[in-house]
């Protein structure tokens, strides 16, 4: 579930980093980033929560949830994660 979770999250930082904000910024078009970013929001709370929830029982280490939270904020991160450090969950 978790690695599912990071699937996701990693997919829609990627739609909002790579296609809703250059389409705001440069074709003038907030309401992609309106309809994105809330899914983007939830997809990131959603990750959250199964990291929280294999950290308190046991499934990862901290440094294994840290690696998890932190590579929520780089594109692509979440995938690296899910690949290096789920596969052996």
């Amino acid at each position: 579930m978790l690695r599912k979770a990071a699937l996701v999250e990693g997919s829609t930082l990627i739609l909002l980093v790579l296609i809703a904000v250059p389409l705001k910024r440069l074709m003038g078009m907030p309401e992609v980033v309106s309809i994105i970013g809330p899914i983007h929001g939830l997809a990131f709370l959603v990750y959250f929560g199964m990291l929280m929830l294999f950290l308190s029982r046991g499934f990862l280490t901290t440094k294994q949830w840290g690696i998890g939270f932190i590579a929520a904020f780089i594109p692509f991160g979440s995938f690296v994660f899910e690949r290096r450090q789920l596969s052996q969950i």
